[in-house]
This record gives C-alpha cells, structure tokens and sequence, in this order.
C-alpha cells in the first residue's frame, strides 16, 4: 500500500490566477512563469491547464522545446537566454524568444548563421545585479543586437530587486529609461510583485510567476487578499497517535517536552517529501481541517503534532499540510524561508493528482 501523501494541483486556481493577471493589468500581454518544472507543480500539468495563453517564460531550453513540440504555437521566453552557441540551432528550430543579457551571448548571436533570426528580449541591470547589461552599455548593446540581422524583434527588459518592498521600483525604472533616451520599442519589467504594486510598470509584457501558483510575492500581503487561490494542496494522513505524559519528550533532539498528558499524531511527510526540515514547534498544520501545532522535529519521513484540540482525532484522519485552508507562505515564513522555495522542494515521490 502506498504511503498516504500526495499533491493536489487544481487547474481550476491555475485559470483564476492567470485570469486575476489579466485583470490587473489589461493592456498587457501576460506571460506565464513555469520555470523549475511550473514551481514544481508540472511544466505540462500548467501549461495545459491554462490552454491558450498570451505566452510562457522559463529557463530550461528543454522545457521550452517540450511547450512548442506540444503544440503552443505562441511566445516562450527563455529568460536567461542560451548559454551554448550550439543551442541557437534549437532556439531556431523552436522558434523560442530569448534574453540577451551579456556580451557573450550577443557575439554568439552574432555569429549566427545569415537568415535565422529571434525575438529577443535584451536584458538592463537596473538594481538586481545579476544579470544584464549596464545602464551605461545597454544602448551600444541595443545597436549591436539591431545591426546584427538576428533579431526579428526586440523587447527591452529589466527585474526588479525591491517591487515587493518599501523601497519600490522608482530608482530602477529610472535606470532603466535613462539607458534607453528616446528609444521607443516594447518593454517587459513587471513580475508579479510589480503586477499587482506598480501598475505604471506594466507595459507591453508582465510575467507571472509566483502569483500564478497562488502564493503571494508579498511579506505582509496575503495571496488570498490579491484575489489568489492555492494551486497545489499538499495532504497526508495519520499513520499513528501516541499517548505521552508530562514530561516525556518527541522527535530526534528531543526538542518538544509535554507539559501535560497529551495526545501526538504522526504524520507521513517528512523533509524527504520537501516539508521544510526547520519547520519549528508551534507550525501550523491542518488536521480534519482543525489547526493544530507541530510538536517535535521534522524528520525524513515523517513528522509529529499536538493533537490536544481535536480528540477525535485517529489513525487515518486527513491532514493538510499547506494549500487549502493553510497558505504555503504562512508554513514557509514560520520555517524561515518563502513559498516560492516550499512549493519547489516537493519531492518526485510524492504522487500529484489534479483536481478540478
């Protein structure tokens, strides 16, 4: 018999949340962020759940190749570009977009046999500092890329390091039309955070990533007050209850001690299922859809909770452990890190079962 945990993935959410986009910003074309196999949701699962499309975006050129060969006739984006010349010839052949964020990359393209060309999406540091071209060498960059015959069209792009925070976007969208004076072609800046903060960034092109997951790009700002519903619910089961005394402790470590006589339900989800391991005491989890606490360290395979709230817990009762009823980013910022890397850490042993 199979262990009881398991993945749900609503296609329902994934349609809401592209559709919230949508209305956010109306005179944008929406792009769908399904990189890191669709936050481990399933790169095919999202795309077929969400059927036509303004366009995807990802970064692993397989995965962008797997979308054409599957039919999608419209955008992909590769944000980060190519990395090899050779894989020109299937950026080609897919027809994919691609980022230009560095001269490396624009001598390949360059180089590039006479007659394929691409949309390319060049890329301006405006702040992040990772990827893309200086302020100060954008616009040579810009002039290279024209006079080199491989662009069949050009978007200028940048990403925001502080769109979900008080410092905001000003200063790096003043970066980024002061490398570009006059220029008037297609711009791309806005991720979710600046989809739903900053309206004047949206522009031609937005891309959502996390918003479309259902999870909020925000510290302070719930998905569910953006209008956001979880796209995967991660659920267990119950496989067994204890009856401790006061006193007597739970989990490697020994980290929880019982102040009292108490009931602990052991659950079949563990870190090797991509519960996060520093999970503390006190995490929320949902039983029969009654919150209830984490008691003890999170193991491999499984992990331990107060069942004091609910006595008529047992052997077999349902347990989510985020998703429905219990935002991920809540589980996440309680283990010290964010929904984007919860919903990406979910294990390949764990079935996914979509539900409407």
């Amino acid at each position: 018999m199979a262990r009881p945990i398991r993945a749900e993935v609503s296609l329902e959410a994934l349609r809401h949340n592209y559709a919230v986009a949508k209305q956010h910003a109306p005179r944008s074309r929406v792009l769908a962020v399904v990189k890191a196999n669709g936050y481990g949701h399933g790169i095919e699962r999202v795309s077929r759940a969400l059927g036509p499309v303004d366009g995807f975006a990802t970064l692993e050129i397989d995965g962008a190749v797997a979308l054409r060969d599957r039919g999608f006739a419209g955008e992909i984006l590769l944000m980060e570009g190519f990395f090899e010349e050779h894989e020109l010839t299937e950026l080609f052949r897919a027809r994919l977009a691609t980022a230009v964020h560095c001269d490396e990359q624009l001598r390949m393209l360059e180089s590039a046999a006479a007659g394929e060309a691409l949309d390319v999406y060049l890329k301006v540091n405006t702040g992040m500092n990772r990827l893309g071209f200086t302020p100060g060498a954008a616009l040579a960059a810009l002039d290279r890329l024209q006079a080199s015959g491989r662009a069949r069209t050009v978007t200028l792009m940048s990403h925001f390091a502080n769109a979900d925070g008080p410092q905001g976007v000003a200063e790096a969208v003043r970066r980024f039309e002061d490398a570009f004076p006059g220029v008037r072609l297609p711009r791309s800046l806005a991720n979710s955070a600046a989809i739903f903060a900053h309206p004047e960034t949206h522009h031609q092109t937005v891309r959502e990533g996390i918003a479309l997951y259902g999870a909020t790009p925000f510290a302070r700002r719930p998905a569910a007050a953006l209008g956001l519903r979880p796209a995967m619910t991660l659920r267990s089961r119950l496989i067994a209850v204890q009856s401790i005394e006061a006193g007597e402790t739970v989990g490697y470590g020994s980290t929880y001690r019982a102040g009292r006589p108490m009931r602990i339900g052991v659950v079949a989800c563990g870190y090797a299922d991509g519960y996060p391991r520093h999970a503390p005491n006190g995490t929320p989890v949902l039983v029969e859809g009654e919150r209830v606490p984490i008691a003890g360290r999170v193991s491999m395979d499984m992990l331990t909770v107060d069942l004091s709230a609910i006595p008529g817990a047992h052997v077999g009762s349902e347990v989510t452990l985020w998703g429905s009823g219990l935002a991920v980013d809540e589980v996440a910022a309680c283990a010290g890190t964010v929904g984007y890397e919860v919903l990406c850490a979910v294990a390949p042993r764990v079935p996914i079962v979509e539900v409407a």
